[in-house]
Formats: C-alpha cells, sequence, structure tokens
C-alpha cells in the first residue's frame, strides 16, 4: 500500500537560529505566507535573538538555555513538530541564506513523493559562495556517497525536508554540523528515498556573513565521524538497507 499524500497542513517549518537577530525575524516573516505553523529552535541565543521571538508573532519557540549546536536544536524541533502532530518538518536556516519563497517546491515535491526525504541542491556557481564552503561540500559528497550508495550534489544545504516517521538513527546523532549529514545516512541505510530538488540561494559578501563553523575542529571532527560511519556502512548500513529496500517492495505489492 503506497503512503497517502501530504496535506500542506500536516508540514511545518522548523528553523534553528544561534545569534541570527539581525536576519531570524525576515526569515520568519518571508515563510509566513507559505507555511503558517512555524517552530523556532533558539540555540542559547547571547544577542537580542530572544527578544525579537517574543515580538514575532504566532510562532511556536523552543528555547536551550545554553548553546548546544544544531544537531541538538534539530532535534528539539523535531519533538516540538511530533507533539504538535505533524508528518513532515521542513528545515530552513535562519541566516538569511535560503529563499522561504522556495517552500512551494518541498510541498509540491512531497506530495508527489511522499515518505521521501526532499533535500534542496543550491549549485556551486556562485560567485560570493566560499571556497571553504565548495570543498566542505564535495567532501561531504563523497562520504554519503560510500556510505549510502546514493549521490547527492548538495549533501550541505539545511533546507530539507524531513517525513518524521522515516526518521532513524536520532538517539545517535551528533550535536553539530554533521547531524544533518547523519540524518541522511541512517534514513538511507532504513531504505528511506532521499531525492535532490534544485533551490535558490543567497550568498551575503564575507564581512557580512555570521557563521559558527570552525574549519580546524569542525572539519576534524567530521573526519573522524565519516570514518566511523563508512565502517558502520559496511557491517550494518548496507546489509540493512537491502533487507529495508526488500521489505518496503513488499509492502508496496501488497
Amino acid at each position: 500500500m503506497s503512503k497517502r499524500p501530504v496535506h500542506p497542513a500536516r508540514i511545518c517549518v522548523v528553523i534553528p537560529t544561534y545569534d541570527n537577530a539581525g536576519t531570524v525575524v525576515d526569515v520568519i516573516e518571508r515563510t509566513r505566507p507559505h507555511i503558517k505553523d512555524i517552530i523556532v529552535v533558539d540555540d542559547g541565543s547571547t544577542d537580542s535573538t530572544a527578544a525579537l521571538l517574543r515580538q514575532a508573532g504566532d510562532i511556536t519557540v523552543v528555547t536551550h538555555e545554553r548553546n548546544r549546536g544544531k544537531g541538538r536544536a534539530l532535534l528539539s524541533g523535531f519533538a516540538k513538530a511530533r507533539e504538535l502532530g505533524f508528518d513532515c518538518v521542513i528545515t530552513i536556516d535562519a541566516d538569511g541564506q535560503h529563499y522561504p519563497e522556495d517552500l512551494p517546491l518541498f510541498i509540491e515535491a512531497a506530495q508527489k513523493m511522499p515518505g521521501t526525504i526532499i533535500v534542496g541542491s543550491r549549485g556551486f556557481g556562485h560567485k560570493n559562495m566560499a571556497a571553504k564552503s565548495k570543498f566542505a561540500n564535495k567532501f561531504s559528497n563523497f562520504w554519503f556517497a560510500l556510505q549510502t550508495g546514493i549521490r547527492l550534489p548538495d549533501t550541505q544545504t539545511g533546507y530539507r525536508l524531513y517525513p518524521l516517521d522515516e526518521l532513524h538513527g536520532l538517539g545517535l546523532i551528533t550535536s553539530r554540523y554533521e547531524s544533518e549529514l547523519e540524518l541522511m545516512v541512517y534514513a538511507a541505510w532504513h531504505a528511506v528515498p532521499v531525492r535532490p530538488i534544485d533551490v535558490r540561494v543567497h550568498y551575503p559578501k564575507p564581512e557580512e556573513r555570521v557563521s559558527h563553523f570552525r574549519p580546524g575542529l569542525d572539519f576534524t571532527r567530521i573526519s573522524l565521524l565519516n570514518t566511523g560511519l563508512t565502517l558502520a556502512a559496511l557491517v550494518y548500513g548496507y546489509p540493512c538497507k537491502l533487507i529495508c529496500s526488500l521489505a518496503r517492495r513488499r509492502r508496496e505489492r501488497q
């Protein structure tokens, strides 16, 4: 039996934020015309983000008293979305990089491909895209393909749609940027379809960017994680994917 199409009312937006006072309200306001249900996770911001969110109107705010990392912010957002009865979550960054005007593309894709993780693909031809970001994305794409057998053009984007019932291994998710790669890897091991769609992106000038990425430390940690995931793929991931794929096909024929 195929999954039922997802109605837009069952989709909410989760916006994780940490010290994005200059952009988060604009992201919220541009999201509202497309999806009214918005969950913002304030991950221990130290600027005026909390005050701005209190004035932002009809949104749900989840607050971390201290900064716990993007992975923990996403998990808090997913938990709140489940509590409120949503089927799917679209995650969008609070730094203004993503275009909320592209949200209908995710809704349309969810209706056509229920049960699929939809990943926004930003492309690499933007003049303001930092060289380290291009390298990080290609680096991540390589590891993801090795660990899952799936090739994606952009595994680093935070603009995604997740069917909540298709998320796996949430207790294993790490706390920082690499969590978004892990979410896809664990889902792919359970034969959850992962598909890209093209989205727009805005890269501000270097002097205008707010980034919490620490190149040396974060690349080291991500490399260690990917080594572990690759080993796990050999002994668990690929066998699990085969078994889950067969089970899915059997259910679809029933």
